[in-house]
């Protein structure tokens, strides 16, 4: 089978390159000529967990190519998919589309033989029938379908969520099209993969409904953290005590100072705008919003508290700056939040992360101070502040840097450690939700 993904960036990547270890023959077509001779060289411009390898091992077998212009194979591929970009659109938080229209326009030229057009993208309800309008105006001798394969992937767990997913959705207007993406998903018959087969409007509405309701339970219980904080409870009991009810489940019940990354800040607002555009507004995810930001806020004034009122000339170490561990992203990340606020009240700050070091500098102040290391990073420094949980952080020598401190003060915005050890070390610790 043949398979051209439109868009070479984190989904269309990881989709590429797992496709191809499905037996597919991919190609992975960007217009970013620059990002097509790095992968040609092997090298793989995001970093995700064993995607490296990956992209080398069916490059090297000739199941992986690719390229930067849309002649190359699109004519002779039995399923084209449009995987690139929808940020929030600037002024209104809708999913912009001009790069799914536009990839849709540019494809429709080289149809051929029967093909079903795919979005991988995540996109708005009635997407996915504007692009067959798009692609019928453009090529109305075209035989094609159109059809919806939402993602979904965790940043860092990307590849084991790609090969043992907890569910494949497709959306067709025609057994004909869903007869090709089962067939495609075949090998995950033998680990029984559920695949649900919708209509597509339901397929496109399921992933932003997934996924406002994950940053539901996010928000939850960071809510809740601050009731716990007022009344004395530990927010880790009470998580625990409402995740092994089954019918709400432990994951995503973790504190922290607010989601980012690249799905739920954008898929929540633009699910809030689907809905107040059909006349149904969406209050839940609203709040949800709304409680994610003053999260954010909060934690400025817990670090400005801890710091006895002002962190004005204070120098603060900050160990983790990506929205999550396991990966590079910087989107929306709580630290572009942050930091910049601490900056601007006088703070001096000295960071690490162990991947993204690279995007943190061209999107936080240059006044920033990076450490490879990570206790230089905390030499000397009035307070140390844990923004994301990353597994080395976890482990730390924790009498190496109380003794190397130049304060006591440290604020575990993860929850990493335990409140009672961490006093009787003799920090200052401040955490989330529990005392």
């Amino acid at each position: 089978m043949k398979v051209t993904m439109i868009g070479s960036g984190y989904v269309g990547l990881v989709s590429g390159a797992c496709f191809a270890e499905f037996g597919a023959h991919v190609t992975c077509l960007d217009v970013d000529s620059r990002k097509i001779s790095e992968l040609k060289a092997g090298k793989v411009p995001i970093y995700e967990p064993g995607l490296e390898n990956l992209v080398r091992e069916n490059t090297s077998k000739k199941q992986l190519e690719f390229t930067d212009c849309y002649g190359d194979f699109i004519g002779d591929s039995d399923l084209v998919f449009i995987a690139v970009g929808t940020p929030s659109r600037h002024g209104d938080g809708h999913a912009d589309l001009t790069y799914v229209y536009k990839a849709a326009r540019e494809l429709a030229k080289y149809l051929r033989d029967y093909t079903v057009i795919v979005d991988k993208s995540t996109v708005p309800v009635g997407t996915a029938k504007n692009v067959k309008r798009i692609i019928a105006t453009e090529n109305p001798e075209a035989d094609f379908d159109v059809a919806s394969n939402p993602e979904f992937l965790r940043e860092g767990a990307a590849l084991s969520d790609f090969m043992r997913p907890d569910r494949v959705v497709i959306g067709v207007e025609s057994e004909r099209a869903a007869t090709l993406l089962r067939e495609l998903y075949r090998p995950l018959n033998l680990i029984e993969t559920p695949i649900i087969t919708t209509g597509l409007e339901s397929a496109e509405l399921i992933k932003y409904a997934s996924n406002a309701f994950l940053a539901t339970k996010i928000s939850f219980i960071n809510e809740m953290s601050m009731l716990c904080e007022a009344v004395g409870a530990d927010v880790h009991a009470v998580a625990k005590g409402m995740g092994l009810d089954g019918r709400i489940g432990r994951k995503f019940l973790h504190v922290g100072p607010g989601y980012g990354g690249s799905c739920f800040p954008k898929d929540t607002k633009a699910l809030v705008r689907i809905a107040q555009e059909n006349g149904t507004p969406s209050r839940i995810v609203e709040s949800v919003i709304e409680v994610n930001e003053a999260q954010k806020a909060r934690m400025i004034n817990k670090i400005r508290s801890a710091l006895g009122g002002s962190e004005s000339g204070k120098k603060l170490a900050v160990l983790g700056l990506t929205f999550k561990p396991e990966t590079d992203d910087m989107r929306d990340a709580p630290a572009l939040t942050i930091l910049p606020k601490l900056l601007d009240n006088g703070a001096l700050i000295r960071a690490h992360d162990p991947k993204g070091v690279r995007e943190a500098k061209i999107l936080l102040p240059e006044s920033i101070q990076y450490f490879e290391d990570i206790y230089t990073t905390m030499e000397k420094v009035d307070a140390v502040i844990i923004l994301t949980e990353w597994n080395t952080y976890r482990g730390l020598d924790l009498v190496r840097i109380r003794e190397n401190m130049q304060g006591r003060v440290f604020l575990d915005l993860r929850n990493i450690y335990e409140p009672e050890r961490m006093r009787e070390l003799g920090f200052e610790y401040h955490c989330i939700g529990r005392h």
